[in-house]
């Protein structure tokens, strides 16, 4: 596998070590000149000495990353591609001559299964701290990664968030997670803003909304941010609807519920199998709304989905991070990606490429694997991104990505599309 553009721009440092001395006690005056020559020659076997430890202290040949993500379950289909896109990004490292500035210490990626469930994954995360790793990323699930901060926290090892949305993670003031995706706030905001630019610029009467959301963290934090935009223009969300997403087996009933309330447009928030039963109860319902709009929709935009639902989500809105696929860096990863894998890259396995890579960054730019160094460093992140982004990852005071943004994308003509902003559009929205 060849080495990846972007890893080969991962500038090496040098390593300046500092040596100091310390004196001794004056030597008696009877000693003799022998004596004085048998202790110089002492002292500079022992100083050689402890050079040599010194040296062997500080060579690291192998830097271990811990890698958490539901690789079993519901969210496996995800989680296994994530895995891969972190252990893509340790290889093209490698390939790259490793972390230079570290002797091209080589990059391992420790792989742990979640299995969606948070204790399981706090559990993993110790493990693998136990096992070397100098520092995690994962999970994918909010309630997953709440769990693995606080391990990264007691244990004061850097956390890199790949996908979870749930503003709270963030808001215990912890100083060792990062999270490169937009938060909760974020997603629901903008998603606000994006409907109304949308709706505006085509003359889309817009008064009510129906929200179908997810019941955990995720969805009810992507929610009650949508909702807060909403009344800034005019809209009444009603009904909104919550379910389990890993109970839920049909939303037929709730469609019924939806169409009945006859909504201009009906949101959706949650994962894949969720999303690709709201479809299906839309097409057997026909709710009638204008639009069919997703925000953080784990369905809506990922490249199996057209397939899945047999082409009824043609049309379908959907506003999430996105890797940008204007982007020739991002373009030859997952066309490398593809043919490794045999599936198409999704966006969210481009974040834990992403995260591997941030972290590659940091070690670099620290020198040291140490821990806390590296922490220190990935805190000053300033690294162009493969995500369709409004600027590099630089992370604020709480381990936010100040631009990480959403764009909105459709399904047009069986396949995902980037509509919307003009700055990153493949092709221009379509209402008809």
């Amino acid at each position: 596998m060849r080495a990846s553009k972007l890893a080969a721009g991962l500038a090496g440092l040098a390593l300046v070590l500092a040596a100091c001395s310390s004196g001794g006690d004056a030597d008696s005056d009877a000693a003799t000149d022998t004596a004085e020559e048998t202790t110089a020659e002492t002292t500079e076997e022992t100083a050689e000495e402890s050079d040599d430890s010194g040296e062997e202290a500080a060579s690291v040949e192998t830097i271990k990353i811990g890698s958490v993500h539901p690789l079993t379950g519901g969210l496996a289909a995800d989680g296994l591609q994530m895995d891969a896109g972190a252990v893509l990004a340790a290889d093209d490292i490698n390939a790259a001559g490793g972390i230079q500035c570290l002797d091209g210490a080589q990059i391992e990626i420790l792989s742990a299964d979640s299995t969606g469930t948070p204790e399981v994954g706090q559990s993993e995360a110790e493990r693998l701290i136990q096992e070397g790793a100098i520092a995690l990323v994962g999970p994918y699930q909010s309630a997953v990664a709440s769990n693995i901060a606080t391990v990264a926290e007691r244990n004061g090892v850097p956390f890199v968030i790949d996908v979870a949305v749930a503003d709270e993670i963030l808001d215990q003031g912890y100083q060792n997670t990062f999270r490169i995706q937009p938060n909760a706030s974020a997603m629901g905001a903008q998603g606000a803003l994006f409907l109304n630019e949308l709706t505006e610029a085509e003359g889309i009467e817009v008064s009510t909304i129906a929200m179908l959301h997810e019941q955990s963290a995720f969805g009810t934090s992507v929610y009650e941010a949508f909702n807060e935009a909403a009344s800034e223009y005019g809209w009444t969300v009603e009904p909104v609807i919550s379910y389990d997403a890993f109970g839920v087996t049909d939303l037929t009933t709730e469609m019924t519920e939806v169409k009945a309330a006859a909504p201009d447009v009906i949101v959706v928030t949650g994962y894949y199998g969720d999303g690709v039963l709201a479809t299906e109860a839309i097409s057997a319902v026909d709710p009638g709304a204008k639009l069919i709009y997703g925000i953080a929709q784990g369905a809506f935009d990922n490249p199996s989905f057209p397939a899945d639902v047999a082409g009824a989500g043609e049309g379908f809105f959907n506003v999430n991070y996105h890797l940008d696929v204007t982007n020739p860096t991002t373009q030859d990863i997952a066309a490398r990606f593809e043919e490794s894998y045999g599936e198409e890259m999704k966006t969210s396995a481009t974040h834990s490429y992403e995260a591997v890579r941030v972290i590659a960054n940091a070690l670099e730019q620290s020198c040291s694997d140490d821990p806390i160094a590296l922490r220190d460093a990935i805190a000053e992140t300033n690294l162009d991104s493969l995500l369709a982004t409004i600027g590099p990852i630089q992370f604020d005071e709480t381990g936010e990505n100040v631009n990480g943004s959403p764009i909105v994308m459709q399904v047009q003509d069986d396949a995902i599309v980037q509509v919307y902003p003009e700055n990153v559009a493949e092709n221009a929205p379509r209402f008809d």
